[in-house]
């Protein structure tokens, strides 16, 4: 192999210059590096929200290589085929790339990978996405880990890799390329005039990430452990939409909650917690990889779940009648983000009150979330349906009444998002009428339903369904 032939760098979710070992690699290796972006089959299937935000993060990106004297090339199409035409257009031998879990994008990079290896280029992938490659964490048994407690109790004491600095030299090619032009692939279409309201919640690139997880140790993170289920309090990081896309290693979260922890700080632990809670979710993807699609657990093909139906419209526009619940769906729409315990309690309201499949709301998070994972999400809708992944012996439920007592007790977050709670609705509820489909003929002076489901009947219902599921 050349010493001096290019290495196409492939970025995909992983956009930052720190913390990248396919990156940090190439860069050491004194060769000529050409990062790369492709609008490829997986970015070209992604939901509205989630590609808008993507293509957001590419452009912040871009910014940053400029900065350090390198360039983002920018290629559409078919994934082998963009990496073909650069290999012969730049003499690259190698094409380097951080590595995916997901079903669809491990099919994407085995092909890629054998075809390139069979062409005589070296296809190689490098760990980042993680802190801990599925493979490596096992039962006492060697299987893997099917309920999170054991998990965390296995990952909790493991060494991790050490943080990678952003290379300080890196050689680019005397010639570039040619590269495309991101406002030509119009990511953003879908998502019409909402993404002028959902702007203004992002936080994008390496640069706002790391910000952001500084300004949450120094203010947050002691009371996170307390708080981070309150719906009507600011207690959370916020970083998952930072996360989704790489633009901060989840190595740099776990530095960070370790000094915490070391330093007293109450909600360190809880927060270490929920990052190993999204380590389990892809430890699953990856050794379940149905876990996307079908029920994850065995026995639940008979469950009477409805599909997508008129009253599950009236869940995605916040119209259910139940105030905590539709709160909760039109703050996905003015931010592109949700609570987390909204997230529960929402999955719940869809998938028992309403006996609504959780495909249902699976795929229009997909559409919606500006902070979507594939694993977090499919494990999430599995695990509130009752069908997934969950130590509990029993039916879990959620009561939209006693969630709003414990983490809504003022109303706050409910008159935060809907307008019609109020005589004078505050910006963040209004602007959901700015959002949301025009098709859906929302109105500012609306009068707001009565529940599509009493809370009570439901529960009894959904109780009966499961018994003779």
């Amino acid at each position: 192999m050349s010493d001096t032939a290019p290495i196409l760098l492939w970025f995909r979710r992983d956009l930052r210059l720190s913390d990248h070992p396919a990156f940090t690699a190439a860069a050491a290796s004194g060769r000529p590096v050409i990062p790369v972006f492709l609008c490829d089959q997986v970015v070209e299937g992604l939901g509205a929200a989630p590609k808008w935000r993507l293509g957001l993060g590419v452009e912040a990106f871009a910014q940053r290589l400029e900065g350090i004297g390198a360039r983002l090339i920018l290629r559409r199409g078919d994934a082998l085929a963009a990496l073909q035409a650069l290999i012969a257009e730049t003499g690259a031998t190698a094409v380097w790339w951080g590595r995916q879990y997901d079903p669809v994008q491990i099919a994407r990079d085995k092909a890629v990978k054998a075809a390139l290896t069979a062409q005589g280029i070296e296809a190689r992938s490098f760990p980042g996405h993680l802190l801990f490659e599925p493979w490596e964490v096992a039962t006492g048994q060697g299987g893997f880990y099917q309920v999170y407690t054991p998990f965390w109790k296995a990952v909790r004491g493991r060494d991790v890799a050490a943080r990678l600095p952003a290379p300080e030299d890196l050689r680019v090619p005397e010639a570039w390329p040619e590269s495309d032009d991101l406002a030509n692939w119009g990511l953003g279409r879908a998502m019409g005039r909402g993404a002028d309201v959902v702007a203004r919640y992002l936080h994008l690139g390496e640069e706002a990430a790391q910000a952001r997880l500084a300004g949450f140790m120094r203010h947050g993170i002691e009371g996170y452990g307390r708080d981070r289920d309150r719906m009507d309090l600011d207690a959370t990081s916020g970083l998952s939409e930072n996360l989704t896309y790489g633009e901060i290693s989840p190595l740099a979260l776990w530095e960070a909650g370790q000094r915490a922890l070391q330093g007293g700080k109450a909600g360190a632990e809880t927060f270490l917690k929920e990052l190993v809670w999204r380590e389990f979710a892809y430890h699953l993807i990856w050794h379940t990889p149905h876990i996307t699609t079908r029920n994850w657990r065995e026995g639940w093909e008979g469950f009477p779940w409805q599909k997508d139906n008129p009253d599950s419209l009236r869940w995605k526009q916040g119209r259910t009648g139940i105030a905590l619940v539709d709160a909760a769906m039109r703050e996905i729409y003015v931010t592109g983000r949700m609570h987390n315990r909204a997230r529960m309690l929402v999955g719940s309201y869809l998938t028992k009150h309403m006996l609504t499949d959780w495909r249902v709301g699976l795929e229009w998070f997909a559409e919606c979330l500006v902070d979507w994972d594939p694993a977090a999400n499919a494990m999430g809708w599995q695990w509130v349906a009752g069908c997934g992944p969950d130590a509990s012996p029993y039916f879990r439920i959620f009561n939209p009444d006693t969630q709003a007592a414990k983490f809504d007790p003022e109303s706050r977050y409910r008159r935060r998002w809907l307008a019609e709670l109020s005589e004078a609705p505050p910006e963040s509820a209004l602007q959901f009428f700015d959002a949301c489909p025009r098709k859906w003929g929302m109105k500012r002076d609306q009068t707001y339903p009565a529940p599509l489901v009493d809370l009570a009947e439901g529960r009894k219902r959904a109780l009966e369904a499961y018994h003779t599921r």
